[in-house]
């Protein structure tokens, strides 16, 4: 006779879920009871034989999570941690779906081999709750059965199920609870440590649960803790999060997990009588509305946008007068006929080029201080789950709306993002497009552009009528970027990287008020990033500009004859800039653009800010009264509105600029993405800004 596999299953879940009753299901009269070592807390055991298998079945202690608060709590870790059962099985209170799954959340942290027994799910349907167990399933990593134990029902699916996981091999997860940047970071620092100066107990418990633990201020595990710098370094996160979040690190911790129950919840199921009540779900009821959540967001990115212009515009305003008052400080001290050179390069090269660029920083903060907010208070992820809906029918989740918002901010730390996206199908196509966003790069382009050549304030027969159409212009090129984006990512999904897209839990934490430290701290690092290429990138390409637009010179002999403005003109177009512009005329002529333009879209592919450097080094050459008011004024007296949408539109689509692509390769291993991205970008760039401008012309 074949002797029976014999596996240990724990039996686990919340007070009152019906555990008890299902571990009578499963072992009927054969059980026994006793107390768990060292205390009173009863022991259940009891083996039931199913098929080939004879299963010994462990009642854990009822409870609502594996925090080491309670003995309960404690006893029913330690013995899936250090007994290592061959299936935890949870029972869920299907009626209280969102309250059982936090027990869950932390099972998957252990990585417990975990079977679902939704328990009640009459009560459940009754209810009015509708579970999408097969999306569920997939989201957890965890198959799951209804049961109702009263009624004996689902008892061989459970069993059939705990069979068939016992016999699996463990697999790496897909889907984890992400804890935000800030925590992740402190996680990170706080397991290398662990690793290094604790190698049995990572070994053991694995580096990341144990640094999550510590962070929860876990006494049970803090006590095995016996390296005082893993202490100390605990110590001095937990005290960072809080200057933070104003709140202890445990409750963020269980405030994403949360979220990410909430998330799951809301994609596999459907309420039909019960409404729920908490603040949060309020909201929601709103902005992830099926047909109120898109026009909601549209809405908020226009009054973020229209902030950006009206209160960036006072601080600008100064920024550039200083800029224009150092400029001509330094022409009015500088001795005369004395190395005029020198003061050029340093007024028209580093100060129009560097200046140029630095003036729109109070814009990039206030963008970036808004994102932030809506990032920090949970909104953005609710946008998340809005663009989910988008993002299924073209092939990607709505995970990949998450590094597309990065790129809001810059492009590199967008693709680095994308790392979050398991599927690579996915993972590349996200890599792809994130360049279409428009990073804060590209929005120094547009705060030139915009107000140069579209004015607030309108003037008719029946007198003056303001209308808000900087805001506006704004709004529709980042929109325009977005379409375009979903729209490469459709082709590249059903080309180049076709397949199945793994499904993602969507995470919805609850909504914060964020602290305006953890504010201060997001915006300015972005920012510090776009200050530091001024002070490096920029300034290094501002001077290699000035030299190739100064240089060679012109004899003086020819230009002694000349009208100032003529000498200027001949000079530019003698020059390397000049030249070269020259060459390429032919070819960009047909998007409106000159050579002038031409060659501040060249420069502009190592960094799109020395779009604006370079036309602020044009038209300053020679002029030290130049400042970004003037540099508007000059353009809008030389070019159409038209050729003014045209720019800013190459400038969203095409070649990405080079941190970009080396984040590209990096992340792709490959150079062919990186070179792929650059042509394909450009090309569609070309055709695009083409069709607009004749387009344009044929209508104005």
């Amino acid at each position: 006779m074949k002797s029976a596999k014999k596996i240990t299953v724990a039996l686990i879940g919340n007070p009152n879920s019906g555990k008890t009753t299902i571990f009578n299901m499963l072992t009927g009269a054969r059980q026994h009871v006793g107390n768990y070592p060292g205390v009173t807390v009863e022991k259940f055991q009891g083996v039931c034989r199913y098929k080939d298998f004879e299963m010994h079945i462990v009642d854990l202690p009822g409870t609502y999570s594996l925090t080491a608060y309670s003995p309960e709590e404690l006893i029913a870790r330690n013995y899936i941690i250090d007994e290592h059962p061959d299936v935890v099985v949870q029972v869920v209170d299907a009626s209280h779906i969102e309250r059982s799954l936090y027990l869950t959340m932390q099972l998957i942290e252990i990585d417990a081999p975990l079977v679902l027994a939704f328990n009640m799910s009459d009560i459940a349907r009754q209810k009015g709750l509708v579970f999408d167990t097969d999306k569920l399933s997939t989201l957890l990593e965890a198959p799951i059965v209804q049961t109702v134990g009263s009624k004996n029902k689902g008892k061989q699916e459970l069993l059939d199920m705990a069979a068939s996981v016992s016999q699996k091999p463990k697999t790496r997860r897909i889907h984890t609870v992400t804890y935000g940047d800030e925590i992740q970071r402190q996680l990170e620092v706080i397991e290398d440590l662990l690793k290094s100066k604790e190698p049995q107990l990572s070994e053991k418990y694995t580096a990341h649960w144990l640094a999550v633990k510590l962070l929860e201020n876990d006494t049970e595990i803090a006590a095995k803790i016996s390296d005082k710098s893993v202490h100390d370094t605990v110590n001095s996160a937990v005290a960072h999060l809080k200057s933070l979040f104003k709140d202890e690190p445990e409750i963020i911790l269980a405030d994403r997990r949360y979220g990410f129950i909430s998330g799951a919840c809301q994609e596999t199921i459907k309420t039909t009588a019960e409404a729920r009540h908490n603040l949060s779900d309020t909201i929601d009821t709103f902005v992830i509305h099926r047909i109120l959540g898109l026009p909601i967001f549209l809405i908020l990115m226009y009054i973020v946008f229209s902030l950006t212009f009206r209160l960036g515009k006072y601080p600008m305003d100064w920024l550039e007068s200083s800029f224009a008052w150092l400029g001509t400080a330094i022409g009015d001290v500088w001795p005369a006929d004395s190395m005029l050179w020198l003061q050029s390069l340093l007024v028209d090269g580093v100060i129009a080029g560097v200046g140029g660029v630095i003036v729109f920083l109070p814009n990039i903060l206030l963008l970036f201080l808004a994102i932030a907010f809506l990032e920090d208070t949970g909104y953005m992820a609710r946008a998340a789950f809005v663009a989910d809906r988008i993002m299924h029918k073209i092939g990607l989740h709505g995970k990949s709306f998450i590094p597309m918002l990065i790129g809001f901010g810059c492009s590199v730390p967008a693709i680095m993002a994308a790392r979050i996206l398991e599927n690579k199908r996915n993972r590349l196509t996200t890599i792809m497009v994130i360049p279409l966003m428009s990073c804060g790069a590209k929005l120094t382009i547009y705060m030139l552009i915009i107000p140069a050549f579209f004015v607030d304030t309108i003037l008719l027969d029946a007198g003056i009528i303001t209308i808000r159409t900087q805001a506006l212009m704004l709004w529709l090129i980042y929109l325009i970027g977005i379409v375009i984006a979903v729209i490469c990512a459709k082709l590249l999904r059903g080309t180049l990287f076709k397949g199945e897209s793994i499904p993602f839990v969507m995470e919805l934490p609850p909504y914060r008020m964020p602290t305006l430290k953890s504010l201060t701290i997001h915006m300015w690092q972005r920012a510090w990033l776009y200050l530091k290429k001024a002070g490096t990138i920029i300034l290094a390409i501002s001077i290699i500009l000035w030299f190739a637009a100064s240089y060679p010179r012109v004899s003086a002999d020819s230009l002694e004859d000349l009208p100032v403005e003529q000498a200027q003109q001949t000079q530019l177009e003698y020059s390397v800039i000049g030249r070269f512009g020259k060459f390429i005329e032919p070819l960009i002529k047909p998007l409106g653009f000159d050579w002038k333009i031409g060659t501040a879209l060249i420069g502009a592919t190592a960094a799109k800010e020395v779009f604006v450097s370079q036309m602020g080094i044009i038209y300053a050459v020679g002029d030290t009264s130049t400042d970004t008011h003037t540099l508007r004024s000059t353009l809008k007296n030389t070019y159409t509105p038209l050729t003014g949408f045209c720019i800013m539109l190459f400038c969203l689509i095409y070649a990405p600029c080079f941190a970009t692509l080396a984040a590209t390769r990096m992340e792709t291993n490959t150079w062919r993405w990186p070179i792929f991205q650059f042509f394909a970008l450009t090309l569609i760039a070309y055709f695009l800004t083409l069709l607009t401008y004749q387009f344009g012309r044929l209508l104005l």
